[in-house]
């Protein structure tokens, strides 16, 4: 017989009658000797196997959890979603349908409570969550529907001075003027109504189907002067003619924080008059493209922060707006941005500074997927902003670091030891590094005035995790990256940090012979790692020998007036000494040859003034003033030593930035030149490919017409 198929072996096993007759005499034989306590015991014991694979398979999941999970998903929409639509007269969500919610919650937890005997856990959780998304689909329904309504019916235009504006009529430059003049001087609510409609319709102007200037309009403009006016006037003068109807004083977010709209006699009034302005500004704010007018509208906007506090809604949207321009705007826009972000997170209630972190965050950590010199200011503005409105809510602030900070340290442990390629890639990505950067920031500047211990200690084993995962040469951006980390912490915080074998382990790179040749010069700012090419380069060598030098001289500055500096140089001295001895290149010997003088010089003063104390090491307090006057003073050579240090590298990471942003501002132009019609297609075949062998056919072709006409010609 021959072999039989996969699948006939398969039926085979499963179907025949023998082996059917043969299971069925095994179950009724295991079927008579169970008994009901070793049934129990066995129940039992399948039940602790179930929990156990269980718990094996939640151990395997998790750590594909934590590899796919992106960093900025650690926040949940939950929390993001912390406004809820109010049953106001604004008509965002009305009360009948709050009601309604109320009752169907209270008869679905009804119906939750009576079957729950019948229902299993996992059905429960499925049905509160559809409920949940349903609740959230409703008001988000309701909320535009009422937009929709309140665009077009709450804001008719009334009668000015017997004139009914409701009729379809352009608005001249003249009406503006005289509009202008009623509200300024009589403060006039039916001409104040009358230009916040030719507000909106000038803000909506390229945002409708329909045109502002089309004559049938009832809110037309007239012309692009007429449009200019319109504008300037409302965002220059709303806000003041807003607080003086209200008799509310100049603007001042402290004194406002504290303050109660609704009280005030005439806000029900000037409520919808003051949404319609705020609305029409925030889609301005979304429309323009013109960075002055964006810019203005920005700060026009911010002094009137104080009205949102009746529009949850409307803030939230100005969260979203100013996030947005916040992160990818540039100069005075992101800057603006992020000024009514810090006003909205330290004046509104403790939920919207939950809203503006969250979002931020998220924000910050999408613009970090690359890094380019172009960018890189950029980013660092984001990360600096943010770290300031951290500032707002330090408690808060640092439950969240510690939040993400813990989701650092389980992607890390995941790579460390799976060792996958998708894991390892992810911490060496852009995003995993700026936020460490970021956390690294943030400690730096708030632990010497707050306990953020835990949060230190916690950055520190990530930030050693990653230089010991990433130990190659073609990894030195990143170790660089990781060692100033680690000296930035330590330097705030005042901590000793053992930094200098992960430094002096830079020489060990096969540096110390002069083999190579001069590569590509590459921004290590702006690079995690090298191309494989670049590490036979001189310009590596070149760069692991500063680098060294930098990072060891920013590490003994710190503690060059401690009372263990001796000890603490002396192990990183051999090794460079043997650096010294072994390499060939004399540059590079001059390097190190002057930094080891200056640090032995170091050692020489200390050692001096620590023979002469009278206290001893177990003396705390004094061991802490030792040499006190001298580090404020800061006049000593290797003080001045490292300040050239410091110099040198900042004009050289300047040359580097200027050069590879002129060559970017290059390469796209080039781009723009390259770039040819669909027409060009057509001529590539007289000029492109095999250009030359077309004009040689043709100059044979040409040769055999002339032979033509000379045979003709002499025929003839």
């Amino acid at each position: 017989m021959g072999k039989l198929g996969k699948k006939a072996r398969k039926f085979s096993k499963k179907n025949l009658q023998s082996v059917l007759r043969k299971n069925r005499k095994l179950n009724s034989k295991f079927n008579k000797r169970r008994t009901s306590k070793k049934g129990g015991k066995e129940d039992s014991g399948k039940e602790q196997k179930k929990d156990a694979v269980e718990l094996s398979n939640a151990r395997n999941t998790e750590g594909i959890y934590i590899e796919d999970t992106p960093l900025d998903t650690i926040f949940s929409e939950d929390e993001n979603d912390v406004f809820g639509d109010d049953s106001d007269s604004d008509g965002y969500l009305s009360e009948d349908s709050s009601d309604l919610h109320c009752e169907t919650e209270n008869s679905q937890e009804g119906n939750f409570g009576s079957s729950g005997s019948d229902l299993s856990v996992q059905n429960r959780e499925i049905q509160l969550e559809l409920a949940k998304k349903m609740k959230k689909l409703d008001k988000l329904k309701d909320k535009y529907a009422d937009e929709d309504e309140m665009s077009e019916d709450d804001m008719q235009p009334e009668n000015v001075d017997g004139v009914n504006t409701h009729a379809s009529k352009l608005l001249t430059s003249s009406a503006i003027d005289s509009l202008c003049q009623l509200v300024k001087e009589h403060q006039s609510v039916p001409a104040l109504t009358s230009l916040l409609n030719g507000y909106r319709a000038a803000c909506h102007y390229g945002a409708e189907t329909t045109s502002v200037f089309n004559a049938d309009s009832c809110h037309g403009i007239q012309n692009s002067e007429t449009f200019c006016k319109i504008l300037m006037f409302m965002l220059n003068e709303a806000d003041n003619v807003f607080r003086g109807l209200l008799g509310i004083s100049s603007s001042n977010p402290k004194k406002e924080k504290s303050l109660d709209l609704s009280k005030n006699s005439k806000w029900n009034t000037l409520k919808p008059l003051i949404k319609s302005y705020l609305r029409s500004t925030l889609l301005l704010l979304n429309e323009v493209n013109d960075s002055e007018i964006l810019a203005f509208s920005l700060s026009r906007i911010r002094a009137s922060m104080i009205f949102f506090v009746a529009f949850p809604s409307l803030l939230r949207r100005l969260i979203k707006i100013a996030v947005h321009l916040w992160a990818t705007g540039k100069g005075t826009i992101s800057s603006l941005s992020f000024l009514i972000i810090r006003d909205v997170a330290s004046v509104f209630r403790s939920d919207c500074f939950d809203t503006c972190f969250i979002n931020t965050y998220k924000s910050f950590i999408g613009h970090c997927q690359f890094m380019e010199p172009v960018i890189f200011q950029h980013v660092q503005f984001l990360r600096n902003s943010f770290v300031e409105l951290c500032s707002v809510d330090l408690q808060k602030a640092s439950s969240k670091a510690m939040v993400s900070i813990k989701q650092l340290s389980k992607i890390l442990k995941q790579g460390l030891l799976t060792k996958k390629k998708e894991a390892v890639k992810k911490i060496c990505g852009w995003q995993y590094t700026s936020c460490i950067d970021l956390w690294v920031t943030f400690i730096s500047a708030n632990i010497p005035d707050y306990d953020l211990q835990p949060l230190l200690f916690m950055i520190i084993q990530i930030i050693n995790g990653v230089a010991v995962l990433f130990s190659g040469p073609r990894y030195l951006p990143l170790r660089v990256k990781c060692i100033q980390w680690l000296n930035q912490l330590s330097s705030s915080s005042g901590i000793f940090i053992p930094i200098a074998s992960l430094v002096v382990d830079i020489l060990e790179y096969k540096i110390g012979k002069d083999v190579g040749k001069p590569g590509k010069d590459t921004n290590i700012m702006c690079s995690v790692k090298f191309p494989k090419n670049w590490l036979k380069s001189r310009n590596f060598q070149e760069q692991c020998v500063v680098s060294v030098i930098e990072l060891l001289s920013a590490h003994f500055a710190q503690w060059s007036y401690h009372i263990s500096f001796p000890d603490l140089a002396t192990i990183p001295l051999v090794r460079l000494r043997k650096f010294h001895e072994i390499t060939t290149i004399e540059s590079f010997k001059r390097l190190v040859k002057r930094f080891i003088d200056q640090v032995e010089q170091n050692i020489e003063f200390v050692r001096k003034k620590r023979d002469e104390v009278p206290f001893s090491p177990k003396d705390q307090q004094s061991v802490e003033s030792f040499l006190q006057l001298e580090k404020h003073s800061g006049n000593t050579p290797f003080a001045q030593y490292y300040k050239s240090i410091i110099d040198k590298a900042a004009s050289r990471n300047l040359a580097l930035f200027e050069k590879f942003s002129e060559v970017d501002k290059i390469n796209k132009k080039t781009q723009k030149k390259t770039k040819q019609p669909p027409n060009d297609k057509v001529t590539q075949g007289a000029n492109g490919k095999h250009s030359e062998k077309r004009k040689a056919n043709a100059s044979i072709n040409g040769g055999r017409q002339g032979k033509m006409r000379r045979k003709e010609k002499s025929e003839s």
